[in-house]
Formats: structure tokens, C-alpha cells, sequence
């Protein structure tokens, strides 16, 4: 935000109940808006609020090119294309937007985010020709505990924008590509190794160099375009106006200029290595998820090709044979599902003190017309992809349920995806689903990956706080693997912990390994979080891991998944150990 000029001290000062001071005070100035005129008169203390004088912005067209290019609303638009009819008393508005102000020595200014309240006025032939209301700056008040339209929009960590904000600005630029007959970029930058970063150093070091690379990009980025936290290690650059060519320059200048820069953190200088792939849209994705997509496809040849560190998305006979292949596995999760041979299969979780089964994990087993069964990481992979992933969760949930209510001493745990804890009905569906299992909701856990959780993480803490005012708990799945700071960890609120299973398989041959989980062990007893350990496959491990006072064991060596009799197998199995 501009800094405000200092007060001149004027003869007939305003008096502290005068409604200009109070006005001031909140930052708030008030506005009329003559629409065919295109006049727009602002209060006298516009200067104030704004720290521009009411010439500079005393049109409608000069008050919107201060409209920074990330907003998701425009007073121009919310009047102007507005669906709703004023039927004599005028229609309400209240919007927030950034506005791009520049300093007056020329340099870049942040965002300055503004809360806009009024009322416009059509005339007979419901024509908007009238406009007023109040603007008030609320930047300010980022310390102030009114945080909460902020939070919702941008990564709290790195300042950039939210996942959610991403996918609208997305949108939003491919309508003006396909207005306007233009192109825009669409890059995804990952760093490496962060998750050794993490391990070596801590997360708060991992967190201070996600933040310093985060404002490194915003920095090097023109006024145009758009910066956003994609998901854990990676950001998303949105650049306007940019063909194939120049995309591919501003790859290459970034990675030079990432990799030329030590970023200050607590464990001192650090460098940064990255890799990028991008698209250019509507060229090559006419849709939000398709572009994801193609980018998340380009990022990962990237990493397989250790020459280029920038990989543009282009069609290939592999991409196609790709398809085909994803188009055949979508036909039979449809097929399973419609023929009822999706099962569920449970493997115990064991309570370390007492030896015995505390709960079992259901996870999805998909038969095909053949016979043979499918795992679920040959399934999720495609379900995501295609969409069909919410179908899977729901009916694994459904069986789930029907097992519970058979047997009132069963406790079980399932996974739920990304895109179905995101979902604005999901919680909906749960409780519905709970509704015809009555007594069940206390005996079930829902897992959601660490990975899920940090997509988005305002949207995770309203979902996991919804599924929880069932009587439903959470558990945060495969924790580690992602990028999870303390802070957040501590926000999302989760009823227990269950630590990636890759950390715990060579426990026992790897000394960083072992330092790494009782790291995450120890953050989890100071935050009160009963912990489980994934993928235990012998004694050693898991001797190891009692040692480390770990509450919950699960891997084959207690008892591997079973869809047959799989308690009464597990029982024995964990007796015999």
C-alpha cells in the first residue's frame, strides 16, 4: 500500500465526531459514479484513502486500469454485466478487488485491496446509469484480525495467490484469450529436493525458502501477470500476452536467475534449484483443468530429462498411446462400478500398547471382468484424471458403512481424494450417508494425504471442520511427504497422524530416515496427535518404532489387507507376532 501523505495542518482542523475524520479513520471514502458520462466524483477525502488526488482516478475507465490484473472482480464488471433488475430502489453490490497503485517514484507498489459497497440505478430501460456507494481500503488491516477475505484468497505462507484464486484467474484469462484472439502462459515451477531440504534442516527452513523464492518470482514478474502457490513445492505463473517463444525466454531467464541467487533462511544462504513446464492457452488447453494438466505433464518430463530444466507441453504418439491407455481404465472403473465389483479390503491398525486391532483401514479393491484385481495405485492415478475418483470415494465409503453397521465394534478409516474433500457437496453427502448407518459416524475416520491438505489450505480447515461436526474424525494420511509446516498442522486440526510409509520402510538401514520420523513424531506428541506408522514389514522396525513410544502400528507384518474373514485373519496374525 502507498504510504499516506503526511497530514497537512489546516486552519479549521476537523473535529473528532466529524464524519470526514471518522470516515478517514476507517479508511473509507464515498463515490458517485455518472455511468454514461463515465464521471466518477469521489468524497474529499479520497486522497486519504486512496493516496491519489480525485483527478486521478475522476472516470470510471481511469479507476479500472488501477485494477490489478489477479482481482477476481471489477466494480465495472459487477455493475455492467450484472443478471439482477433494479425494480425501483436500486440493486446492493459489495466486492473486493486489488488496485495496482504506483508510487510516485515510479516503482511497483503492492496490491492495495479494497472493500466496495454501494447501490447502482438502471434507468427505464434497465440500463445501468447510476452508481454510489463507499470504498474502504482494508489492507491495513492485515494485523488487525480481519484477515479472513485475505486468507481465503492467498497462500498465508508465501503471499502468492491460492490454488482457488489460480483456477479463477485462469479462467478469466482464457476468456480474454478468446476474446481478444490472443495467447497467455501458463508455467509450473517446482523446486527439488525440498523434502531433503525438510529433512536435513527442518520445515521452518523449507517454509523460509518457499517464502523467499515466492517473493523472489513476484519481483521479477511484470505488472500483468500472475503468481500462485500450486501445491507444496511447486508455484504457478500465469503471464499475459506471451506466445511460445517468449515463454520459453522467461523460462530460461528465471532458471538462471533462481539458480544464481542464494536465499537468506535460518540455516543461512541457500540455493535453489528448480524445474518448469509450461503451455501457452487457449493454443494448447481451452479448459482450467486441461492446462493444469498439460503443465503437470510438461513439469514432469522436466524431472525425467536432466538436461532441460524448462519443458514446453507439446502432443507426442507417447501422450496419445497415454490416452488410449487412461480412456480404457476410465471404461472399466465405470464398468466395475455399474456391475458392483468395486470391494473393499481391511488391514488392521494396531494399538502399540495393547497389541491389538484399534481400527482398520478400508481400502479399494477393483475386480475386472476377468477376475484379476486391480490396486488402488493403478486406479486413482486415471480416476483423478478422468473425474471419476468422487465415484470411487463415495462407494468405498458406502461399503465402509454397510460393514459398520453389521458390526457395531468395527472401527474403520477411509481415504477420500483432493478433488472429493474439495467438494462443496461432499460433506453433504457424508452426512446423508451417515444418516442411514445410524451409530457410525463416532467409529469412522476419514484420511486425507498431507499433499491434499496444502492445496488448499482454507478450503481443507473448513472441510475437516464440517466432517468433524458430524462426529467424524480426521487423519492426516502419508504425513511428510508433502510440505506441511508447523503452523498449519497445527491450524488443520487432525485427530491422528499416520507418517508416510517410504520413511519407515528402510528405517532400519538409514540413519536420516530415522532422524526425519522422530522428528515427526515429536512434533506430533508436543501438538497432542496420536501418531501411526505405515508399511512396518518387520520386527526390527517396529521395535524400533515402540521404542520411539509411536501409538499405531500398520504394515503387513501385522497383517496384511484381506477382504475375506480379513479381522479374523488379522487377529491371528497379530496374536502370533
Amino acid at each position: 500500500m502507498n504510504e499516506r501523505p503526511a497530514p497537512v495542518a489546516q486552519e479549521n482542523a476537523l473535529a473528532p465526531n466529524d464524519p470526514l475524520a471518522i470516515l478517514n479513520s476507517i479508511g473509507e471514502v464515498v463515490y458517485t459514479w455518472d455511468i454514461p458520462s463515465d464521471r466518477l466524483e469521489w468524497g474529499p477525502n479520497v486522497r486519504d484513502v486512496l493516496g491519489l488526488p480525485a483527478a486521478a482516478v475522476a472516470s470510471g475507465a481511469a479507476f479500472n486500469d488501477l485494477h490489478a490484473p489477479d482481482s477476481r472482480a471489477s466494480r465495472f464488471e459487477t455493475i455492467m454485466k450484472s443478471q439482477l433488475r433494479d425494480q425501483g430502489a436500486g440493486v446492493r453490490y459489495n466486492i473486493q478487488y486489488g488496485m495496482r497503485i504506483d508510487l510516485p517514484s515510479g516503482e511497483r507498489a503492492p496490491t492495495t485491496w479494497i472493500e466496495d459497497t454501494g447501490r447502482w440505478f438502471a434507468d427505464q430501460n434497465g440500463k445501468p446509469v447510476r452508481a454510489h456507494g463507499v470504498l474502504r481500503n482494508f489492507s491495513a488491516m492485515r494485523n488487525d484480525g480481519q484477515t479472513s477475505v485475505l486468507a481465503a484468497n492467498f497462500d498465508p505462507l508465501t503471499g502468492t495467490l491460492s490454488r482457488t484464486r489460480l483456477a479463477e484467474q485462469v479462467s478469466r484469462q482464457l476468456e480474454n484469450a478468446k476474446r481478444r484472439h490472443s495467447n497467455f502462459a501458463f508455467i509450473l515451477l517446482g523446486i527439488e529436493q525440498l523434502s531433503e531440504i525438510n529433512r536435513r534442516f527442518g520445515f521452518n527452513v523449507g517454509d523460509e525458502l518457499l517464502a523467499g523464492l515466492g517473493l523472489y518470482l513476484r519481483s521479477q514478474l511484470r505488472i500483468t501477470d500472475a503468481i500462485a502457490r500450486y501445491a507444496g513445492n511447486r508455484f504457478a505463473l500465469v503471464l499475459e500476452s506471451c506466445d511460445q517463444q517468449k515463454m520459453l525466454a522467461a523460462g530460461r531467464r528465471l532458471g538462471k536467475l533462481i539458480g544464481d541467487r542464494k536465499f537468506d533462511t535460518s540455516a543461512g544462504p541457500m540455493s535453489c534449484s528448480v524445474r518448469m513446464g509450461g503451455l501457452v492457452a487457449p493454443t494448447d488447453a481451452r479448459s482450467v483443468q486441461t492446462i493444469f494438466q498439460h503443465a503437470e505433464e510438461a513439469l514432469l518430463t522436466s524431472r525425467s530429462r536432466s538436461a532441460e530444466r524448462f519443458v514446453a507441453f507439446e502432443p507426442s504418439l507417447a501422450l496419445n498411446d497415454r490416452k488410449r491407455r487412461t480412456q480404457a481404465m476410465a471404461d472399466a472403473i465405470v464398468s466395475a462400478l455399474n456391475d458392483r465389483r468395486i470391494s473393499i479390503a481391511l488391514q488392521p491398525i494396531i494399538n502399540a500398547a495393547s497389541g491389538q486391532p484399534a481400527l482398520y483401514e478400508a481400502l479399494l479393491r477393483l475386480r475386472l471382468e476377468n477376475g484379476d484385481v486391480m490396486s488402488p495405485a493403478a486406479i486413482f492415478p486415471i480416476a483423478e484424471k478422468t473425474g471419476l475418483v468422487q465415484l470411487l470415494d463415495r462407494r468405498v465409503l458406502e461399503l465402509a458403512l454397510e460393514r459398520m453397521s453389521a458390526d457395531p465394534t468395527l472401527h474403520l478409516t477411509v481415504n477420500v481424494s483432493s478433488m472429493t474433500l474439495h467438494d462443496i457437496g461432499w460433506v453433504d453427502q457424508i452426512q446423508a450417508l451417515l444418516a442411514m448407518h445410524p451409530g457410525t459416524a463416532g467409529r469412522l475416520v476419514i484420511e486425507i494425504t498431507e499433499t491434499c491438505a496444502i492445496e488448499d489450505i482454507e478450503s481443507t480447515c473448513r472441510a475437516i471442520g464440517d466432517i468433524k461436526a458430524l462426529g467424524v474424525k480426521v487423519a492426516m494420511d502419508d504425513f511428510g511427504a508433502g510440505h506441511t509446516s508447523f503452523r498449519n498442522l497445527r491450524r488443520l486440526q487432525v485427530d491422528m497422524i499416520k507418517i508416510d510409509g517410504a520413511f519407515i520402510e528402510n528405517l532400519t538401514r538409514s540413519a536420516d530416515d530415522r532422524f526425519f520420523v522422530r522428528t515427526l513424531i515429536e512434533l506430533a506428541k508436543h501438538l497432542s496427535i496420536p501418531v501411526v506408522a505405515e508399511w512396518i514389514e518387520n520386527r526390527e522396525t517396529a521395535d524400533l518404532l515402540t521404542e520411539w513410544q509411536v501409538d499405531y502400528f500398520q504394515g503387513d507384518y501385522f497383517g496384511a489387507a484381506s477382504e475375506d474373514a480379513a479381522r479374523g485373519r488379522a487377529q491371528s496374525q497379530v496374536s502370533a507376532a
